[in-house]
């Protein structure tokens, strides 16, 4: 029996929590398993990344109303009480009582029929108290984190680069629906023809407000649909991911290397950029994503693309000092990017702590491909200075054949003196790190 939207929800959420799934793959999964009208699996999804945008926040609720502490609650009965509770406090459209009935079935028909009285209680006193919820914690850090559901380490983190008002507003943003961007193809078409082509196809299209050939859509439903997708006219990538391809400097018949390349966008970018003429190696661990990257170039007409195996940590002695550019978009935590991936900020932070060394191994390891008077860059979509400018920075201290080198973004960025953190809130772009580097003629 296929599941419905609520039922699909749940099966999603205790994927995450109990095999450590990400909630878009999880998702992704859930709706080609199980057969959901269009209205309905719009809902699973709204759902699902509701859930995820305010789990603290819901949490915070239920807590307040239930006889026993959140965590402590017998899975799934928790998630069952995030789905009810999200839905009477964000979704206008679904009645209170729809909200919580489903509620209580989703509860019986999980085997957890003995409570279902616990999640009625729960959810009907949630209802009942909308317009005199308990008061967030007064403290800012505190207040914040639960208000934006953002883990406190990070909050208090934001607080120290950005100060309070600029903190919650890349926290509000965090919860918002960020537009699908994505990349004009300038071997095939123009902005202006795309943007007509696509709007014609009833989605809607808007210029970004300062990255050229860039677009932004929505109400896209499936984007591999639209026949402009498999004209290969255009890429799904942001602005910001063009942007480090544009601090690059890629130039026509030049050897580009990406270190870490999947799944292919800045490749394609540098691509375009060269207008297909070079040389660029695309490298990752895995060959699936090699293909994809190969998959991608053809739909796109690229043909200047070869890709290889390859762990941005080990040294290939061929390549030593012979790319002219070498783009190094290292793993990172991925914090500048919850927008588009809510799960990200639950992240283990005593694991994010070991990132820095991997970063800091692919750096100078990629740095030995940089031919003398090359040009490397470093980008992560991250907002941490412990991954992005302190690795830069430990790194130019023991290369002294490296050296920041200054790059210009189009208004209202203009000159940038080496390197530059991207914000969501400031910028119109994911949160990124952008760093370019020269290195040094030999004597």
């Amino acid at each position: 029996m296929k599941a419905n939207a609520r039922e699909c929800a749940l099966q999603v959420l205790i994927a995450c929590r109990k095999n450590n799934a990400w909630a878009d793959a999880a998702l992704k999964s859930a709706l080609k398993t199980n057969t959901l009208s269009a209205p309905d699996a719009a809902l699973c999804s709204r759902i699902v990344y509701g859930v995820m945008q305010n789990k603290l926040l819901l949490d915070f609720y239920i807590g307040a109303y239930c006889s026993q502490k959140p965590d402590h609650l017998q899975p799934p009965l928790l998630d069952i009480l995030r789905i009810g509770a999200y839905q009477i406090l964000f979704l206008d459209k679904v009645p209170d009582r729809a909200a919580v009935n489903e509620a209580v079935t989703l509860a019986k028909s999980a085997g957890r029929a003995q409570a279902s009285g616990l999640v009625n209680a729960v959810l009907r006193k949630i209802s009942q108290n909308q317009a005199n919820l308990p008061q967030l914690p007064a403290e800012a850090a505190a207040q914040l984190s639960i208000r934006y559901s953002h883990p406190a380490w990070l909050v208090e983190r934001l607080l120290d680069l950005l100060g309070a008002e600029q903190t919650e507003a890349f926290l509000r943003l965090n919860n918002e629906t960020a537009p699908m961007t994505v990349q004009v193809n300038p071997l095939k078409t123009t902005a202006e023809a795309l943007a007509r082509e696509i709007a014609d196809a009833g989605v809607s299209v808007r210029r970004h407000a300062w990255v050229p050939d860039c677009l932004e859509l929505s109400g896209t439903g499936d984007l591999t649909t639209l026949p402009a997708f498999y004209r290969g006219y255009f890429t799904v990538q942001d602005a910001a991911a063009k942007l480090a391809v544009c601090a690059a400097g890629c130039r026509r018949g030049d050897r580009v290397l990406d270190v870490c390349a999947a799944p292919g966008g800045k490749s394609f970018a540098a691509a375009f950029s060269m207008e297909n003429e070079g040389t660029i190696l695309s490298c990752d661990l895995h060959e699936n994503k090699l293909k994809r990257i190969r998959e991608g170039a053809q739909r796109l007409g690229i043909t200047c693309i070869e890709t290889a195996a390859a762990d941005g940590r080990v040294f290939h002695g061929e390549w030593n000092e012979t790319f002219d550019v070498v783009l190094c978009d290292v793993p990172c935590s991925g914090l500048g990017i919850i927008r588009k991936k809510p799960d990200v900020r639950y992240k283990d932070a005593s694991e994010l702590a070991r990132l820095p060394e991997i970063q800091a191994s692919i750096l100078a390891n990629s740095a030995r491909y940089v031919r003398p008077g090359g040009t490397l860059v470093y980008s992560t979509c991250t907002i941490l200075p412990e991954e992005n400018e302190q690795v830069t920075d430990v790194f130019l201290a023991s290369h002294p054949d490296f050296c920041y080198e200054a790059f210009t973004f189009p208004a209202p960025v203009g000159e940038v003196s080496g390197h530059l953190t991207m914000w969501p809130q400031l910028h119109a772009t994911d949160g990124f790190y952008i760093c370019r580097m020269r290195r040094r003629e030999h004597d």
